[in-house]
């Protein structure tokens, strides 16, 4: 948990971001009959519906430079998070020294999945410029782009959507917004704060 405060605690650095990681799913569903709009506007759906599966959404969020990226994926696996991370660090970041990236310590964030996906030496060059900090168990909520997934929740993901062709446009029209906005993180909590208000959480040692 230290290690992940610490971290907020950098100054912004272009050549040395911080990147937080994370991600959710969304059922796709479809309307067996058509929604109903009643005289004040509200929109009322039937309860039956259809299932069109699930896609995987990854947020990848800059904090410090109150930017946003999200991803559409047909699943969740070590492969999908290769070629997410991969994207940082090759498209979104390419010019960067170093790349701390914060993240939960799932199966599937395996940085072998690297040589899995691409040829050794590509692999190796893009493992070369991260830095993993992972989240502790029951931690994620020091993971500010758990927070981002939150707020993509609430704004874009509370409807119902027949298919990746809708969700990948609501969620690239809810990035540009966020984008448009530049709204940048402010992270309080502190190392110091967190002795103080989580101190059950730390070995006692008598005096």
């Amino acid at each position: 948990m230290e290690r992940v405060l610490d971290v907020y605690q950098r100054p912004y650095d272009p050549k040395r971001p911080v990147i937080c990681l994370d991600e959710t799913s969304k059922q796709l569903i479809s309307e067996t009959r058509h929604p109903i709009t009643t005289a004040k506007g509200v929109v009322l759906h039937d309860y039956e519906y259809k299932r069109e599966g699930v896609r995987d959404i990854y947020m990848v969020c800059e904090p410090l430079a109150g930017k946003r990226y999200v991803s559409v994926h047909p699943s969740h696996n070590r492969l999908v998070w290769a070629s997410v991370v991969a994207n940082i660090v090759e498209n979104i970041h390419p010019d960067a020294i170093k790349i701390t990236l914060v993240q939960d310590n799932l199966s599937a964030h395996k940085p072998s999945a690297m040589y899995e996906l691409f040829p050794p030496e590509r692999a190796k060059r893009i493992l070369d410029k991260i830095e993993f900090v992972y989240t502790p168990k029951h931690g994620s909520w020091l993971n500010i782009a758990e927070i981002e997934l939150s707020v993509l929740s609430r704004q874009c993901l509370d409807e119902r959507m027949p298919s990746e062709e809708v969700l990948v446009d609501a969620t690239s029209q809810w990035e540009a917004y966020r984008n448009t906005k530049a709204t940048v993180v402010d992270w309080q909590f502190t190392t110091a704060d967190a002795r103080i208000k989580l101190k059950r959480l730390y070995p006692s040692f008598s005096s």
